[in-house]
């Protein structure tokens, strides 16, 4: 499989895929940006063919980029259109660092109710995708748990996102082991894993998942709450990483950890958790990834 960690910048952006190399990832996740700012200074050449360069003479085969937390197209206020402006300088670091794979929270609507909601995202996404025709990447629409008022909890909610969009081919989903629990979707056992994922097959397509997270959960099904834990030590339990891991319509695709992590060049822990993963492949599944 394709696994990996999400993996900090500190010391230029290049320094996270050897960072990732470091404990055998062949799959990474980074912000390009300060994930808490609105924006940042534009990258530079210099850095852009560095990462670049660095990334193609790598074992990493694939990075995709998680935007900053700020973002939210949903916001029925003025930031609304730093939301917009952000997500724009997004796009164009994604483009500029041939990442295809860009990781959004989609929204929350702040009581102006789930419809409202879901048509702003999906109008300010078209806009934008309209506005950057150079970028042909994929934005990955991410399952939330459903704290507050975020949207895209229910597999509905994404389903609503995709069918409003105006180039489809330009959007998929990240899916979020720790999120679709919270939200009420049971993967502890082997029936409720596949009924799960052929209600998800059957409402958007399981070939819209482009990544995944993989993050156990600090809290129960259906709890609506957004709390990582480590691989197995969670109420999921390694079950469900068991059946992920061993699903050959994932084989293709990024798998990473958002798992806690002592500081944020801390490898130790996403080197426990990935022994712990890569222990669940069956062996009939290695093929040297």
């Amino acid at each position: 499989m394709y696994l990996g960690a999400h993996m900090s910048t500190t010391g230029g952006l290049y320094a996270a895929i050897e960072r990732g190399e470091s404990i055998d990832c062949t799959a990474i996740q980074i912000f390009t940006k300060n994930n808490n700012r609105w924006m940042d200074k534009p990258l530079e050449k210099q850095e852009i063919d560095l990462f670049i360069e660095r990334w193609r003479s790598s074992s990493i085969k694939h990075i995709i980029s998680h935007t900053g937390y700020l973002i939210n197209l949903a916001n029925p206020s003025e930031n609304w259109k730093k939301s917009m402006e952000s997500m724009e300088d997004e796009i164009i670091r994604a483009h500029q660092l041939g990442i295809s794979g860009l990781v959004l929270h989609p929204g929350s609507h702040l009581g102006e109710g789930e419809s409202a909601g879901l048509r702003k995202i999906a109008d300010s996404l078209n806009a934008l995708i309209a506005k950057h025709p150079e970028f042909d990447g994929q934005v990955l629409l991410e399952t939330t748990a459903g704290q507050g008022t975020n949207l895209g909890y229910t597999f509905e909610q994404i389903a609503a996102l995709l069918n409003m969009a105006e180039k489809p081919e330009r959007f998929g989903v990240c899916l979020d082991t720790c999120h679709i629990y919270a939200a009420g979707y049971d993967i502890t056992t082997e029936d409720a894993y596949h009924a799960t994922m052929a209600q998800f097959d059957a409402v958007i397509g399981i070939d819209r998942i482009k990544a995944v997270h993989l993050n156990d959960t600090k809290f129960g099904l259906g709890s609506k709450r957004d709390r990582h834990e480590h691989v197995g030590q969670g109420e999921l339990g390694l079950e469900p990483f068991r059946f992920l891991l061993n699903d050959p319509r994932f084989s293709e695709i990024p798998l990473v950890l958002e798992t806690p992590k002592e500081s944020s060049t801390d490898l130790e822990e996403d080197k426990k958790n990935l022994e712990v993963l890569r222990g669940l492949i069956s062996p009939a599944n290695v093929s040297g990834k």
